[in-house]
């Protein structure tokens, strides 16, 4: 666990379920290096952790916390307004340099948005 208080909500971004834990969570299966299994329960899954955050501690989640969070995080930016062409490059600036590992991962927060 990072310091400071625990999470209301956590999306897991995983290949198999996660642990049981103390507060709300939501799957997305999503294998490492990849995309997410079901892309509309992924966005509806951003979506939420993005409403959420504006007033509850909101954690995103993978096994490396680089690739699927990076790529989570840069569609939940392109959902705050930030220019999906912009969203790697914003996250990698913010969170991490190599956040976003793979050019799939690339082009599905290219083509991301609100919906």
């Amino acid at each position: 666990m990072p310091s400071g208080p625990p999470p209301d909500f956590v999306l897991h971004l995983l290949s198999r379920p996660p642990p049981p834990t103390a507060w709300e969570v939501r799957w997305v299966k999503w294998r490492d290096y990849g995309l997410p299994r079901d892309r509309d329960d992924a966005a509806d899954s951003l979506r939420e952790a993005w409403r959420r955050a504006e007033r509850e501690r909101v954690e995103v989640a993978c096994a490396g916390g680089r690739g699927r969070t990076g790529t989570a995080l840069a569609c939940v930016a392109v959902l705050d307004g930030v220019p999906a062409a912009q969203a790697v490059d914003f996250v990698r600036r913010h969170y991490d340099l190599r956040a976003v590992e793979t050019p799939w991962q690339r082009r599905y927060v290219a083509h991301f948005s609100f919906r």
